[in-house]
């Protein structure tokens, strides 16, 4: 079953470079543009000596840096949304595999190239932008990979549980996960860390899942955050979702027959 799933990760890591080059070039340089502006913009707004929230501005601008780096980690996507666009998802069902295992191995079959194109030499070149890439630790390097893949974990629960809500209420598929992404974006910490947002928003944000998928792991990295309450949390999410994802699938995916599939 392993040795299936590792020829998906393989056959769509190839297929995801049939794209023109300049395709992929002008959408990894508009990705440059934005990470080189955010970290522009917090050395502006944020003091280079002293913390602000508990973060210091170095710690924000790795934070930023990392965001990026696995940005594709973060923001998880299975893929799910354009089967049932396509309707392609009927064909699944006919695999000799399960339904969980093709999403996920083409998830991070997406996702290799980007690592490998983009995020290596965004990693390689933060010197020159002047950002420390590093963790703030070794422990904290190895307790950051956990806790990514539990935020991995944590992120294709909620394409099934967002993909069955499709279903159900018969919604179009786009407008559900473009709901989806906003969400995630605003109280994930992807972009903003969840401490320096106002009011003491942060301090309540955390304890939803989405800030497991972004801001659980880039504080771990940072030395921001207490690593066993971050984790922690995280598995009580994963548990808690992905028997919902599961129950809200089995229980919707009967009804695909009215989008198609």
């Amino acid at each position: 079953m392993f040795a299936k799933h590792l020829k998906t990760v393989v056959m769509v890591a190839t297929r995801s470079l049939d794209d023109k080059g300049w395709v992929i070039v002008g959408g990894y340089g508009l990705r440059l543009l934005r990470v080189v502006f955010l970290l522009s913009l917090w050395r502006v707004l944020l003091p280079e000596t002293g913390e602000v929230s508990g973060m210091t501005r170095d710690a924000v601008l790795t934070y930023t840096l990392i965001a990026e780096v696995f940005a594709g980690q973060i923001s998880v996507r299975t893929g799910l949304d354009n089967a049932l666009w396509h309707g392609d998802i009927a064909n699944r069902f006919l695999r000799p595999v399960g339904i969980y295992g093709q999403f996920i191995a083409e998830m991070f079959g997406t996702g290799l190239p980007n690592l490998v194109m983009f995020s290596l030499p965004l990693f390689c070149m933060a010197p020159l932008l002047g950002v420390d890439p590093l963790p703030e630790g070794g422990v904290a390097g190895g307790l950051f990979l956990c806790s990514l893949i539990l935020g991995i974990a944590i992120g294709a629960a909620f394409d099934f549980i967002f993909a069955s809500l499709m279903v159900l209420l018969e919604q179009n598929v786009y407008a559900l996960m473009q709901i989806r992404d906003a969400i995630s974006v605003l109280l994930s910490g992807a972009i903003i860390p969840l401490a320096l947002m106002p009011w003491g928003i942060g301090n309540v944000l955390v304890y939803l899942p989405f800030a497991s998928l972004a801001s659980a792991p880039l504080r771990i990295y940072t030395g921001t955050g207490d690593p066993a309450f971050l984790i922690g949390l995280q598995a009580v999410w994963a548990i808690v979702l992905w028997p919902v994802a599961h129950r809200l699938w089995n229980a919707n995916r009967e009804r695909l027959v009215s989008h198609g599939g």
